[in-house]
């Protein structure tokens, strides 16, 4: 017989799985709608972007930003902060990457690639700092301040891709191509499938450590459970917010930089087609955890490489993908109502 207390264990771990099987069902119903068999397209869609060479060559490549930003957006939330800037640390990262790569020449690949991710990291980890400082130091709301700074570092973007760095004769804005020492090398031969996605695996088991296993990620979680009493206890809630908003942009700014140093090679106009805002959908259909991460981001990530497929298969719209993408977020949002009550009773 199953327990009260052994269902509010397993809650956090089911109602990700029950949001995204939710989301699914009514998918299907909206495929029946556009007068498609839902079998057809789900199994053209997720057999195209999981078992084929190119689709999973595909799928990891997505996967790559959507990591590396949505790591950035649960840090944030271990320690009570919402990181909605994540869009602009994604441009932010691309152009600090973008300048390493067009202008330091004539370095090793083994120096030169380190240091145009450091150059990624470090832009988006200011982009990131400043709302940290804003909301640690002055109280100013931070999802005001990320998500304003958003429009910023686009535009910013825009700019500069438009005018100093826009290449010789290009029909569109766009930057000349970086240094080949600068790119990512592609681990799957044939596909899209570059480097990237290993560094954001690793960066996933680091920031695992840093949050399970070492004191500062006590302090962080502390800092996101109670801030009176963890500045109570000695620890410096206003450096920890600040600290965690930077390593969050650094995270969000990698994203950006893996963008361009392993699959466009180059800075565009529009560097990320909206992988800052589907990393906050991911990081709280997560729940916290890091490994819910990884499987979420796998899964939008399959979802955004198969859509197309889908559309040409079975004939249903890709915007399907993106409204089964919502209603996943709007399921996890009601079973966290109704986790909080079944909490309370």
């Amino acid at each position: 017989m199953i327990t009260t207390n052994r269902v509010k264990r397993l809650l956090p771990i089911l109602s990700p799985l029950i949001a995204i099987a939710s989301a699914l069902l009514v998918g299907a119903i909206l495929i029946l709608c556009a007068r498609a068999n839902p079998i057809v397209a789900y199994t053209a869609l997720f057999q195209e972007s999981l078992s084929t060479y190119f689709g999973l060559g595909n799928t990891l490549t997505k996967m790559t930003p959507l990591l590396f930003a949505s790591l950035g957006v649960l840090v944030a939330l271990r320690a009570g902060q919402f990181n909605i800037g994540g869009e602009g640390q994604i441009y932010l990262g691309a152009l600090g990457s973008t300048l390493i790569g067009l202008y330091v020449q004539g370095l090793p690949a083994l120096i030169h690639i380190p240091l145009s991710l450091l150059a990624g990291f470090l832009l988006g980890a200011i982009w990131g700092w400043i709302p940290g400082y804003l909301k640690a130091m002055r109280g100013v709301n931070e999802v005001i301040t990320t998500l304003l700074l958003n429009y910023i570092a686009v535009n910013l973007v825009s700019y500069l891709v438009q005018n100093p760095l826009k290449a010789p004769a290009a029909p569109s804005p766009y930057s000349p191509l970086i240094a080949k020492s600068a790119q990512l090398p592609i681990i799957l031969p044939g596909s899209l499938a570059h480097a990237g996605i290993l560094l954001a695996l690793i960066a996933a088991g680091i920031l695992w450590v840093l949050l399970v296993r070492s004191p500062l990620g006590y302090q962080i979680s502390a800092v996101g459970f109670n801030p009176n009493a963890a500045r109570y206890a000695g620890i410096s809630v206003q450096r920890t917010i600040m600290l965690v908003m930077a390593l969050a942009g650094g995270l969000a700014g990698l994203a950006g930089g893996t963008e361009v140093m392993g699959l466009k090679f180059r800075l565009f106009e529009q560097v990320s087609p909206g992988y800052g805002f589907d990393a906050i959908a991911i990081a709280f259909l997560s729940r916290g955890s890091v490994f819910g991460v990884l499987l979420t981001s796998l899964f939008f990530a399959a979802l955004r490489s198969g859509a197309n497929v889908m559309q040409r298969s079975a004939g249903v719209p890709v915007t399907v993908v993106y409204a089964i993408q919502g209603l996943a977020v709007l399921f996890i949002a009601i079973s966290l109502a109704v986790e909080r009550r079944i909490n309370i009773d």
